[in-house]
């Protein structure tokens, strides 16, 4: 998966403390830039306040309509269920943002 698409991109991720740890669903235009804010520490806030900064999970849509959908589906889920689905993805809670900065 390349984080750094060409084309118009929206990305809808989550982030973790840690494995099994608080959890935050968000979507952005630009992934990078959106991390770079999460790790810094640059908005006040949920992600902030629980030290949110391990990126755990993404899903690339072209359609911005479609990733807000995703969001929303994903926000409405059992914390459970969202866990399954990071662990499908990325087994050991890797933090798929990790080289970037």
């Amino acid at each position: 998966m390349s984080f750094h698409a060409t084309h118009r991109t929206y990305w809808v991720y989550i982030l973790a403390n840690r494995v099994n740890g608080a959890l935050y669903v968000g979507v952005t235009r630009s992934l990078e830039r959106r991390m770079w804010q999460h790790k810094t520490g640059a908005n006040e806030g949920y992600s902030k306040r629980y030290g949110l900064n391990r990126l755990v999970y993404c899903e690339d849509f072209r359609d911005v309509t479609n990733a807000i959908a995703r969001e929303t589906q994903l926000k409405g889920w059992r914390r459970s269920r969202k866990i399954s689905l990071i662990r499908k993805q990325n087994p050991g809670w890797e933090d798929l943002s990790a080289t970037w900065f």
